[in-house]
């Protein structure tokens, strides 16, 4: 590990607004986090709703987020920590008092939170995962896992490059009845133009957007609601593996 990362392992333990702990600190005993059911009272001091940006990376926008509302409070969550650092920083510096920062596994998320605690969740530009379902963040699988912490009818926003996510996503909300609010595979083409329901997708853009952007891809987008669900069914439909890849992380989007 380069003397980079460690340094910033080491200043994330001294920011307030972050808390680690990965699957092998909470397994195999499988304990509920202190903080469950205590995000309101013990750290925002507020009861404002709470959102969770999955696979936050940089945190930009978990921040950019916090920026544009603060009367709600946001949650980061990825397992990278260096690339964390740089949003956690930006709100200690920036005194955002509405911003958190988790780095801990997606898959065990439910040890995090109570039920109901959580209002909204945005999915931005994951990795779309095409060979395991299971470690889709639209997946059935983490679907279950949203339904034990979002409150019932709570947003669920999937903001992504990937036409290959963006296909499996439909075709899982098209087998299970959540109600779709609004979606395009075209976010700032012609046909999303003019339309409110997609304002906030539009609002703020990550690192990896402007890159997509820039290469002339389009950018998809999807906002459903998380009714609560008792039986799930995957897709099993053949879908189109994405042919492209992601610039390397020395690539500098064009002025």
């Amino acid at each position: 590990m380069g003397k980079n990362k460690l340094k910033k392992f080491a200043e994330m333990e001294t920011f307030p607004n972050v808390f680690q702990c990965g699957a092998r600190e909470m397994l195999p005993s499988n304990q509920v986090h202190p903080m469950a059911g205590h995000w309101h009272s013990d750290y925002f001091h507020n009861d404002h709703p709470i959102v969770l940006e999955l696979g936050c990376g940089r945190g930009e926008y978990t921040v950019g987020l916090a920026r544009k509302y603060p009367e709600k409070n946001f949650i980061g969550i990825d397992i990278k920590g260096a690339r964390m650092w740089a949003g956690a920083k930006e709100a200690v510096q920036d005194g955002l008092n509405n911003v958190a920062f988790l780095r801990t596994n997606i898959e065990i998320i439910t040890s995090f939170f109570c039920a109901g605690e959580i209002d909204e969740i945005w999915i931005t530009f994951c990795d779309p995962q095409m060979k395991k379902a299971t470690k889709r963040l639209t997946s059935t699988y983490f679907m279950q896992r949203y339904q034990q912490i979002v409150k019932p009818s709570g947003l669920i926003h999937l903001k992504t490059d990937s036409p290959f996510l963006y296909t499996y996503t439909t075709e899982m909300l098209r087998l299970n009845p959540y109600p779709v609010l609004c979606s395009t595979d075209d976010l700032y083409g012609k046909s999303a133009e003019g339309i409110a329901a997609f304002d906030d997708a539009k609002a703020l853009q990550t690192h990896y957007e402007k890159q997509w952007l820039d290469r002339g891809l389009s950018i998809k987008y999807i906002e459903w609601q998380l009714t609560p669900l008792n039986r799930f069914e995957e897709p099993t439909i053949e879908i189109e593996k994405d042919t492209y890849r992601s610039y390397g992380r020395n690539y500098n989007s064009p002025e």
